[in-house]
């Protein structure tokens, strides 16, 4: 990271990785959607090696801030323990009138997920990161709607009504992402992983 330009502005998130065969799952899940989709349905669905659960999204950061970043990345890392999660309910944002996201929700039996993202948040603003102003709901966006209409509604009515057969994996670190924007959409790249400490707890 050293050799960024410092006063570049990159756009940041921190998030959770999936495992190979629940990003299989959950593409197949978006298949099925897609095949009985209405014509005039608008929408973008996340292409399967870009899944991920966004832990804290950060926007545009100078490049030169990146390493404050991950020095509060690790602390958070070093202070919890691995844990697992759950995948499996299907919904929509806003959770009435015209869906914009469809999204599939993870289980946080216990509540691990939401410590690691508090001491996230906590360690950011010690490095003078701002807290993000709205609650954590851990979700997996699967696809963006781009225009409201009957379709549109359609397919998150079948999305929420499809069962999702629940998935369950390991958590053991989280990683800091860079998204680039481009003409076929956003890219990716990995900045930094931060294993957690198998200690803690």
């Amino acid at each position: 990271m050293s050799d960024l330009e410092p006063k570049r502005r990159l756009r940041i998130f921190c998030a959770l990785e999936l495992p190979e065969d629940v990003r299989a799952r959950i593409a197949a899940h978006a298949a099925q959607l897609r095949a009985v989709a209405e014509p005039s349905l608008k929408i973008s669905w996340e292409r399967a090696e870009k899944l991920h659960l966004t832990l804290k999204f950060l926007g545009e950061v100078e490049a030169g801030r990146v390493e404050s970043l991950a020095r509060a990345a690790k602390r958070a890392a070093e202070g919890a323990c691995k844990f697992e999660v759950r995948l499996g309910e299907c919904g929509a944002f806003p959770p009435r009138g015209n869906p914009r996201v469809l999204w599939l929700g993870l289980q946080d039996a216990t509540g691990l997920l939401a410590r690691l993202q508090a001491r996230l948040e906590a360690e950011c603003e010690r490095e003078n990161f701002p807290r993000d102003a709205r609650p954590f709901r851990p979700h997996i966006t699967i696809a963006r709607i781009r225009a409201a209409n009957a379709a549109a509604r359609h397919v998150a009515a079948l999305h929420r009504e499809t069962e999702f057969a629940p998935a369950t994996f390991d958590v053991g670190k989280f990683v800091i992402m860079q998204s680039q924007l481009g003409t076929d959409g956003s890219r990716y790249t990995t900045l930094s992983r931060h294993e957690l400490n198998t200690a803690a707890g």
